[in-house]
């Protein structure tokens, strides 16, 4: 290519890329389907049908039912349920079921995670662990009512998702370990609750031992059939509650992976 043809090229280029922008406004004012604005515009719209969705499940499926504590209430009606879930299951995240999250787990009904926070009975300045952290909703849950919380996953991609969605949320005062929950997490304790999301045959005896004087701890307990157990841990003895029958995956134990 000539000097002159290689000029003329590049004139022809700049006076091109004078006339798009105002070509391209042109466009987007001539078809809203390409505007920026709609975009933004539509996901506002199915923010506020998800907290509306959030609303409702609060007062019918939990308030409803008898949870009382305002700020296991409030929490309930903070967190994004939505965001803990598949995309392929979101349209049912504020429904009155659990979910699958993948590895043959579940995110748990929403009322059952609003009842176990209740039972663990947390106060605001209190430490926590969780066992099963799943997709980390129950974690975020416990994130707006304690102080700290520590959570343990034993499957490795769920406890790296969960990291990853609770970041995003902003959570700073929850920690996520890869990890065999059956043992807890014996550098943290003792932990003012224990709330544990996957089914033991019995209560493991490291739970009990991390758990604070006068500390609560929530659990399903049994293979087939389960019950929740609400333990209290006192100078002198264990007392343990039955409460309700429940359905939680069976807990999984590391030694059993391999």
């Amino acid at each position: 290519m000539s000097w002159e043809l290689a000029s003329i090229a590049l004139l022809c280029f700049c006076v091109l890329l004078m006339y798009l922008p105002g070509y391209a406004v042109e466009l987007s004012s001539n078809y809203p389907g390409l505007q920026i604005n709609s975009f933004y515009a539509a996901g506002e719209q199915l923010g506020e049908q998800f907290e509306q969705q959030r609303r409702q499940m609060v007062k019918y499926q939990i308030r409803a039912r008898g949870i009382k504590d305002q700020r296991v209430l409030a929490a309930m009606s903070q967190v994004p349920r939505h965001q803990f879930v598949d995309s392929s299951w979101r349209n049912l995240a504020y429904s009155d079921r659990p979910l699958p999250i993948g590895h043959d787990q579940t995110i748990s009904q929403p009322y059952i995670v609003a009842y176990m926070s209740e039972a663990a009975e947390i106060a605001p300045e209190a430490k926590v662990l969780e066992i099963g952290t799943g997709c980390g909703y129950q974690a975020a849950v416990l994130g707006e009512i304690a102080q700290e919380v520590y959570s343990i996953e034993i499957i490795p991609q769920l406890a790296e998702r969960a990291r990853q969605t609770l970041s995003q949320l902003g959570y700073q005062n929850i920690e996520v370990k890869t990890g065999d929950g059956y043992q807890g997490w014996a550098e943290h304790a003792p932990y003012d609750a224990i709330i544990v999301t996957a089914a033991p045959e019995e209560i493991p005896e490291p739970l009990i031992e991390q758990l604070a004087i006068n500390g609560k701890m929530v659990i399903p307990v049994g293979k087939w059939y389960q019950d929740i157990i609400v333990l209290t841990k006192t100078e002198n003895r264990i007392v343990e509650e039955k409460t309700i029958p429940v359905r939680f995956v069976p807990m999984r134990r590391k030694s059993f992976l391999w």
